[in-house]
């Protein structure tokens, strides 16, 4: 490979970091030497055109995503990046199983705490994290769910570290989102790079839209029948993610509505449509808990459906997910997890998380204000990259300002070291170079858990940057999971 590399990208130096495509790894077979050969008969400039292609299709498509906090650019296209990243199939046999015994400890969890409550009553973990954590719904304490399903649709973000060992970053129970681009990537790869992809044998994605439907109908209330009623619920055209809620009601072939499309009677939800009042099963809702129903929560949401949770607790509907997830998202709870696997599962988590520090304890606290210039500081409430200070590249008055943050609130606060996200070719302004590197892979829960193969790959694509979030200017690549192992096919590297 080295030799490629050198006469393709002479000035390509991935560093210290793990390189997803140029490190030595048996079991991806010729794919990597075969996909360099490929990138190099096209050649940068041809490259380059066929890119701006595909993310005119973006365009064309519509497919964007929308950033509030400027004013300038409301609208964006999530830059898609040509050279994808290879997965072998046995690194994804461990991703897809440690998705798996993770999700189902997310669930079990969930369970008890809006149960019986015995891994706090057996101090696994404290109590206040769970109980007074923001969002913790007393509504859902003693109310079972179907198959004991809560997280039906979740994403995990794993990272490589820089020996190329693959670690929990985060967990996102409530409405992960992206999954769009994991399956519009593949096909703007099929468009627009068929001669990249000939002859390499990939576990498809397509899948993901039947599969999604047959959870939902697998929690519907048995009122539903054979073929219950699925919806998808949007908070509406103006909200960050609505192409991604148009792409999945397509992909389910379910009715995208509102709130005002929905109506509850006699603790039943019907939707509107042009021939009357039609039953409703099962919601997939990509609307925060605050705003599903007013008469519960917020009262002057104007997006959720009055009666829906009367309606959920009757049994006569099905949430997904289920109200009060984000307590197994929260920061905080994640530093627990290896814990909960063990306390649940009776296993060790087959990926491990980064190291946190807990603000909230005195010994993280300590250890996070006398270490701020060498760890990464996250905000417990946030997401999408907003907070985060990253020590060793922050000056002293950002230092200064993250001690003043912390100690102000200690609770909403977590450190973790610096890890050098492993890095991809990457086309780039200056040529192809490396550029760090996450997964979300997203796992789909109704009786069983079913992983999508490959996930989205985030990427940095400003030069050294650690942060792949798209409202911080990341981008994302086709994931190609490998349909066979070449170490024991018999391949050779």
């Amino acid at each position: 490979m080295s030799e490629i590399f050198n006469r393709l990208w002479p000035d390509y130096d991935p560093g210290r970091f793990f390189c997803e495509l140029s490190a030595k790894r048996p079991d991806a077979g010729p794919v990597p030497r075969l996909l360099a050969e490929r990138l190099e008969r096209i050649g940068l400039a041809d490259l380059r055109a066929r890119a701006d292609a595909a993310q005119n299709d973006l365009i064309d498509l519509g497919i964007t995503f929308t950033v509030y906090s400027d004013a300038t650019a409301i609208d964006r296209i999530l830059p898609f990046d040509c050279i994808p990243r290879v997965l072998t199939a046995p690194e994804w046999d461990l991703l897809e199983r440690a998705c798996k015994q993770r999700v189902a400890a997310l669930n079990a969890f969930l369970g008890d705490i809006y149960g019986k409550g015995r891994v706090v009553k057996d101090g696994v973990i404290p109590g206040d994290l769970v109980y007074k954590n923001s969002n913790y719904r007393p509504e859902m304490q003693d109310f079972p769910v179907p198959h004991g399903t809560y997280a039906h649709i979740c994403g995990i973000d794993i990272i490589r570290d820089e020996a190329g060992d693959f670690r929990v970053l985060e967990d996102n129970a409530r409405t992960p989102s992206g999954v769009s681009y994991v399956i519009e990537n593949r096909h703007l790869m099929l468009r627009t790079f068929p001669d990249l992809m000939a002859g390499i044998k990939l576990r498809p994605v397509d899948d993901y839209g039947r599969r999604l439907r047959a959870a939902m109908a697998e929690v519907a209330p048995p009122g539903g029948g054979d073929d219950p009623q699925v919806v998808l619920l949007s908070p509406g055209i103006y909200n960050s993610a609505y192409f991604e809620h148009v792409f999945l009601a397509r992909e389910m072939g379910v009715p995208l509505v509102v709130g005002a499309d929905l109506v509850v009677e006699d603790d039943r939800v019907f939707m509107r449509t042009t021939s009357g009042l039609k039953p409703v099963h099962t919601i997939y809702r990509r609307l925060n808990d605050d705003f599903l129903d007013p008469q519960v929560f917020r009262p002057d949401s104007m997006l959720g459906v009055p009666g829906l949770i009367g309606a959920w607790r009757a049994g006569n509907v099905a949430i997904a997910n289920a109200v009060g997830t984000g307590v197994a998202d929260d920061k905080a709870v994640y530093a627990y997890m290896p814990r909960i696997i063990k306390y649940y599962l009776g296993e060790e988590p087959l990926i491990q998380n980064v190291d946190t520090h807990i603000c909230r304890e005195a010994e993280g606290l300590k250890y996070t204000l006398d270490n701020l210039d060498r760890l990464v500081t996250k905000p417990v409430g946030e997401s999408g990259g907003y907070g985060i200070t990253i020590g060793p590249r922050a000056s002293k008055e950002e230092l200064e300002a993250s001690r003043a943050a912390i100690l102000a609130d200690p609770g909403n606060w977590i450190s973790q070291p610096m890890i050098g996200l492993s890095v991809g070719p990457t086309l780039a302004e200056e040529g192809i170079g490396p550029r760090h590197l996450d997964l979300r892979p997203f796992i789909v829960t109704g009786r069983e858990s079913w992983v999508l193969p490959g996930g989205l790959s985030r990427v940095a694509m400003k030069r050294g940057s650690l942060i792949v979030n798209s409202s911080q200017g990341g981008g994302s690549k086709d994931t190609w999971v490998l349909a066979e192992s070449f170490a024991t096919a018999g391949g050779a590297a």
